[in-house]
């Protein structure tokens, strides 16, 4: 097996996707919108999912009380001190970010997007709020430049989505991916491990499903307890269990092998602000985890779609 394709990793990491789609390195803008969520708001449940945070899972983005291009500005400051050159993606991250009139999602969009260097737009949000007029604008800016969604799965065990407040059925998400496919915007979907209650086996499962389903990127994150979320009740009352680090590795090792080769692997583990981060506190060495994943996956002889079959899927 030659991994001159994907820069030597066993895996095909989003970093391969971008030099070879745009001919350099791009890096992510991670923007606040100012949107909230409609399991927040009422519409579809209060609170959220329980292990979101008070931030909406965009811990590490912009400010929301600054406009979305000095967001973008001040963020592309702290990125040059590390690379001094790239492109960039303008990554509408927190909350759920196709939750508004579809007027406020244009010129918030294009504020984005006409920031110099700009070559790509990636939207977080929600398979329960991808209307037909969503899908219009996204078509419509898709033409533009490249898009993509991302959508919140985290498991495909529709007990536990019940468990974590997510608000929607697996049947819901099934179809957001068709929808968005039909209009040919990429589809990246996120799964979680470590989730209350679930099994190897469940997360495995879930794995199996994206990996069958017309996606063209996935990310692979671990379970956070952080503070200040509803999932903190849930630990208190023994009902948790936080994955060990040989056991999250070696899950994400056998997930890799399952995920067929032409999808983009965008993330192997999640980060967590340390200040509000409960545990599992081996998490916050991320290098130490990729490195562990890394050598796991050459000691075994493991790389991506090893074990991925069309015909044993039901």
């Amino acid at each position: 097996m030659n991994f001159d394709k994907w820069g030597g990793k066993r895996y095909y990491t989003l970093n391969s996707f971008l030099r070879h789609k745009f001919g350099e390195k791009v890096f992510k803008i991670s923007i606040d919108g100012g949107f909230t969520c409609p399991n927040r708001d009422g519409k579809v449940a209060k609170g959220g999912c329980i292990f979101c945070s008070e931030h909406g899972s965009g811990d590490f983005a912009g400010s929301r009380l600054l406009s979305i291009s000095d967001q973008f500005d001040n963020v592309k400051d702290m990125m040059e001190k590390k690379w001094h050159s790239g492109k960039y993606i303008a990554y509408f991250q927190a909350y759920t970010n196709t939750y508004a009139p579809v007027d406020e999602l244009r010129r918030k969009y294009e504020e984005a997007i006409s920031k110099e260097g700009v070559v790509a737009l990636a939207i977080a949000t929600r398979p329960d709020c991808v209307s037909e007029e969503v899908l219009d604008l996204l078509e419509e800016m898709s033409k533009k430049l490249y898009i993509w969604v991302e959508l919140g799965l985290q498991t495909s065990n529709d007990k536990t989505a019940e468990i974590i407040n997510r608000g929607y059925k697996l049947e819901v998400f099934d179809d957001a991916v068709k929808r968005l496919r039909s209009r040919n915007i990429d589809v990246v979907a996120h799964a979680i491990f470590g989730l209350p209650g679930e099994t190897e086996d469940d997360m495995i499962a879930t794995v199996d499903h994206l990996a069958h389903s017309d996606i063209q990127g996935i990310k692979l994150h671990l379970l956070h307890l952080m503070k200040h979320t509803r999932l903190v009740k849930l630990y208190e009352e023994g009902k948790l269990q936080f994955l060990e680090k040989d056991q999250y590795v070696n899950l994400i090792c056998k997930a890799i092998t399952r995920i067929p080769d032409h999808i983009v692997i965008h993330r192997l583990t999640g980060d967590a602000p340390r200040q509000s981060l409960i545990g599992p506190m081996w998490s916050l060495k991320k290098w130490e985890v990729l490195n562990a994943i890394d050598d796991c996956m050459e000691k075994n002889n493991y790389y991506q779609g090893l074990d991925f079959h069309t015909n044993n899927y039901k």
